[in-house]
């Protein structure tokens, strides 16, 4: 059974070419990054949001100056950390769909030199260059589609929380 998933997926990544594999890595690295986000909303930065409305009502004073600057700091440093590894992750939903256009230039390349050495009448000397063309456009697609959805889902969640420190950390005494 889990040697039959294996060989399938094997020869799914032959069938791509070596530019698969690339999207394949970056694939994963973006659903691990997304992933380690959603467990540290429910983790880290639930803790991290405690701990900052503690310091922030204990202080005694909240309408100088200072106890602003220090509201910002806080908000800012809460910011930053939700916002961890998102721009990365935005980075690699933008990367998947241009290597699978590298995937298909270079599968058409191979398709191409199959046509210059045995001319354009030979189909099955073709049909991997063929695969090696749509296979990686497709999984780059696939890839971008599933991050952007869950792109969408982390920045809501970072705004939302953001929203919602700025409102607990009020200047009232």
């Amino acid at each position: 059974m889990i040697q039959d998933i294996i060989l399938s997926v094997r020869d799914f990544l032959e069938l791509g070419g070596p530019v698969l594999n690339i999207i394949a890595i970056v694939i994963f690295v973006m659903w691990m990054l997304i992933l380690e986000r959603l467990a540290y909303f429910r983790t880290g930065l639930k803790s991290l949001k405690s701990s900052i409305q503690a310091t922030w009502a204990d202080r005694e004073q909240k309408r100088s100056w200072e106890s602003d600057a220090i509201r910002e700091k806080l908000i800012s440093q809460f910011s930053m950390s939700a916002n961890q590894y998102l721009l990365i992750i935005k980075t690699m939903v933008a990367i998947c769909p241009l290597l699978g256009l590298m995937g298909t230039v270079t599968g058409m390349i191979e398709v191409f030199d199959v046509m210059a050495i045995s001319g354009s009448g030979n189909a099955r000397s073709m049909a991997s260059g063929v695969s090696k063309a749509t296979i990686p456009t497709m999984a780059g697609m696939v890839g971008a589609l599933s991050g952007v959805f869950l792109v969408t889902v982390l920045n809501q969640k970072v705004s939302r929380e953001v929203e919602d420190l700025e409102d607990n950390l009020t200047t009232d005494d």
